[in-house]
């Protein structure tokens, strides 16, 4: 993350209390902060604060950053030897964290507090918070100059880094709090210090953090302890409890204002009727004696209550609601995140069509970047708006990341992206139009072909209709992968490693179904050591979609030879056949030492040499210089059952005593890897010098303390395609196995055998989630279709989406109630079910 700063070095040291080690002269005035050595935009003006986290430290990354250019950094004190770097600034702080939230907390008093009329709506809440932030953003823009936190940042880091971006032409700021222990936001409370709060409602999410739901609340509330008023749900009797009880022991009444809203004639804004339609609901309301009627474009409970916390805050910030209410109705779904989808031609679609701004302009690009499916990259980009740039300046600035970026085709959409298009002279194409209807008149000649193509604008220029033309139309049943919980869970395991351990990504499968070159792109931007396919055609895939990593074949066959050598891929080497033959085609074409990696089969009797089989061996790698060992290797049979343990150190011994041997030939250490995912968490002793990462990477781990640390990263979603009642003695699906007790509303949708979803989950037995709540199966299973029982659900309709797995059902859910294992569900999902990836 990138933020525009005006503080020179000399200022920083006096906000900070930091030390300068030293200053040589002819150094450019900072003019941004950077969290993100990778993300670095313009390394001669940048301040890099290297921050220390659990999965990584910002220490580690000076010295690159120092050869790209970057000359002033924030460092932690006697973390590093200015001396080594002679050409940089260096300012020593006792804690970067602390420094980053001090930086923040001075910017907003000194900044904020100059401005009698700046207001700040500190919002916190478990759900909601980022939908109620960019709605009241949207409903304010008009009318205010509105800074609010960027995409979810609400965290220690993501707040400081929020209030930093405001600067003196704003009046309002609208900032998330997001907390996970108790502790932290007391923190938060300093750097935003809000004017007025908002308490979307108390849930489950990060209740592993506290003892309860009630304390949970408690430390919520305490972002509003020097605020004016409170918003919150009066219905929702949790929340209403939590409030009177802040108030009441913080000693407030006569200081916090209430503004609770709900059915009761007592609440502050009185809510008199609610009426739902298929789309869109209508909410009648009073304030202050007068009657208001509110109509949104959604149908669902969350949504009405998070259209209602923003309905008032545009009065409690005193503005004339009646000038408002027309934007309700244009209320959109928010969607938080960088989408990968599959366009049309060959393309590859970045979907990232909801904001726009400098920095998450260049944010995207680095995510355009790390896209190796085409060597050709387009960017979509609409006018920038409220940047506090002079225009020309702001688009030679874009032009500047452009060129970085290696970007070769621009599409320019919107007047102020026109008038500056001299900027972008040096590009081989750049194309520039009034709106995204204008360009879409166009689109037929355009040509647009095995490209990688970034969608990147502000909502009001409507970007979204021009992905939708250019993605590729495929049926409505979808795998969405979560590429933040891949990296989130890669960290988890991380902190179980020693620092030296490396990480063998599995990627074979299909990336067990989730993707193979999107996954492996990131696992390769994150710097993973080693990636593993089970084939070479896998492998080559890689290969062509721009993927250098080392990557090693597990299962090799001698008909892949070539493929492998001039992929430059690293076969597994797990019998004498498969060792001599590859030798032999190594020796007519004149290689040597070429990589190669050794199987030793310890107990799984599937693939590998044998402890007998080790001298044999030894004897034919004695004086072969075609090949040269990389890593050796054994798969532990049952690292996850504890019953075995005593089988598993059975084989880290027998593993151990023939790398012994085998290395004693060779005359040089290989890397040693043994532990798979279930022996990261529960064998720390077979680290090894690497590990084999798989399905944990991708959320799944048979360890319950491990498994509740990981996030998901798939979820599968399907759509209803017909609703029909069906009357009682009526059968449903082929064979009549389910033969209906009374009239049933059923609900068909697309997804059957056919898709992945397994024929043994009809006639009840599976189930999907609908409205937050679980409905079972009717009939057996379909190869397209699946019927579900919808009766006990009210509002239903033809078109909506529902889960087979995700947030609501666990994959490992469904695989127990399949009968099988989670491997098999995700690996089994059919290439015909669309894939989107998304980034956060």
């Amino acid at each position: 993350m990138n933020v525009a700063i005006h503080y020179s070095l000399q200022q920083l040291a006096e906000i900070l209390q930091g030390e300068i080690l030293q200053q040589p002269f002819n150094l450019v005035q900072p003019g941004f902060l950077s969290l993100d050595s990778r993300k670095i935009l313009f390394p001669e003006n940048t301040v890099f604060l290297a921050l220390e986290t659990a999965q990584r430290d910002g220490h580690d990354f000076i010295k690159s950053l120092y050869a790209k250019g970057v000359r002033n950094f924030i460092t932690r004190s006697g973390r590093l030897k200015s001396a080594e770097f002679p050409k940089a600034n260096f300012l020593e702080v006792k804690d970067t964290l602390a420094a980053l939230q001090t930086l923040a907390s001075h910017h907003r008093s000194a900044v904020f507090d100059s401005h009698d009329n700046f207001t700040v709506v500190g919002i916190t809440g478990s759900n909601g918070k980022t939908v109620v932030k960019e709605w009241l953003s949207f409903l304010l823009a008009d009318e205010i100059s509105v800074v609010r936190s960027p995409g979810s940042y609400n965290s220690q880091i993501g707040v400081p880094i929020s209030v930093l971006h405001r600067d003196n032409r704003n009046t309002v700021g609208i900032f998330e709090a997001g907390i996970s222990s108790p502790g932290e936001m007391e923190k938060l409370e300093k750097i935003i210090m809000p004017n007025i709060g908002i308490l979307t409602n108390i849930g489950q999410a990060h209740d592993a953090g506290f003892t309860s739901q009630s304390e949970k609340a408690v430390e919520k509330l305490k972002l509003f302890v020097n605020s004016k008023c409170i918003i919150y749900h009066a219905d929702d009797e949790q929340v209403s409890k939590a409030v009177d009880s802040f108030i009441e022991e913080n000693q407030r009444r006569d200081i916090i204002e209430k503004w609770n809203w709900g059915k009761a004639d007592h609440n502050k804004i009185q809510v008199l009727n609610i009426v739902k339609s298929k789309s869109s609901t209508k909410v009648s309301v009073k304030f202050a004696g007068q009657p208001y009627e509110l109509q949104i474009p959604f149908a669902d409970d969350a949504s009405v209550e998070n259209a209602m916390h923003c309905f008032c805050a545009v009065l409690a910030l005193q503005l004339d609601v009646t000038k408002f209410l027309e934007k309700f109705t244009r209320l959109f779904a928010i969607e938080m995140r960088l989408e990968i989808k599959e366009g049309i031609n060959h393309c590859t679609i970045i979907n990232d069509s909801y904001s726009n701004d400098l920095n998450s302009f260049g944010i995207a690009l680095t995510f355009l970047s790390q896209q190796k499916q085409h060597e050709r990259n387009t960017v979509v980009l609409s006018d920038i708006a409220e940047s506090g740039q002079e225009a020309g300046k702001l688009y030679a600035g874009v032009a500047t990341l452009l060129q970085q970026k290696n970007i070769q085709r621009l599409v320019g959409i919107g007047p102020a992206i026109s008038q500056h298009r001299k900027e972008f002279s040096f590009l081989p194409q750049a194309l520039f139009y009034p709106s995204s209807a204008d360009f879409l008149r166009q689109l037929p000649s355009l040509h647009f072909q095995n490209e990688n193509i970034l969608v990147k604008g502000a909502r009001s220029f409507e970007l979204e209709n021009i992905v939708q033309v250019l993605q590729k139309k495929v049926h409505q049943t979808l795998l969405e992968i979560n590429l933040n919980a891949v990296v989130h869970n890669l960290n988890e395991y991380k902190k179980l490693l020693k620092p030296e351990t490396r990480i063998m990504g599995m990627v074979k499968a299909f990336s067990y179904g989730s993707g193979s070159h999107e996954i492996a792109a990131v696992l390769a931007f994150h710097n993973i050591d080693y990636l593993a396919v089970a084939y070479a055609d896998e492998g080559v895939e890689l290969r062509q979609a721009g993927i250098n990593q080392s990557i090693m074949v597990m299962n090799v066959e001698n008909s892949s030879f070539g493929a492998m050598v001039q992929y430059n891929l690293q076969p597994e080497l797990y019998s004498f056949f498969i060792l001599d033959e590859f030798t032999e085609y190594l020796k007519k074409r004149g290689f040597t030492d070429y990589p190669v990696h050794l199987k030793i089969d310890t107990g799984m009797h599937r693939l590998g040499f044998t402890p007998d089989d080790i001298p044999q061996l030894c004897d034919r790698l004695l004086g072969n210089n075609f090949v040269k060992v990389q890593t050796a290797f054994t798969h532990l049979v049952a690292s996850e059952d504890q019953a075995c343990d005593q089988f598993t150190r059975q084989q880290l011994m027998l593993f151990t005593t023939a790398v012994n041997q085998i290395e004693s030939i060779l005359g040089y250490p290989v890397i040693k890897h043994a532990a798979n995912t279930s022996a990261i968490s529960r064998h720390p002793e077979a680290q090894l010098d690497m590990v084999r990462l798989g399905i944990g990477l991708y959320g799944v781990d048979s360890d319950e303390k491990m498994q509740k640390k990981l996030m998901p990263v798939s979820s599968l979603t399907t759509t209803i395609s017909q609703l029909k009642t069906v009357k009682a003695g009526e059968s449903v699906g082929y064979g009549r196995k389910e033969i209906l007790q009374k009239d049933s509303q059923v609900a068909t949708v697309r997804i059957g055998y056919a898709d992945g979803y397994p024929g043994n989950l009809g006639n009840g037995v599976g189930k999907m989630a609908l409205h937050g709540k679980l409905v079972n199966t009717i009939g057996n299973i379909c190869m397209d279709m699946t019927m579900l029982d919808v009766s006990a659900l009210e509002n239903v309709h033809e078109g909506e989406k529902v889960e087979v797995f995700g947030k609501q059902i666990a994959i490992k859910q469904m695989a127990d109630w399949a009968g099988t294992i989670p491997y098999e569900v995700m690996t089994g999902i059919s290439q015909r079910v669309k894939r989107v990836y998304y980034e956060e």
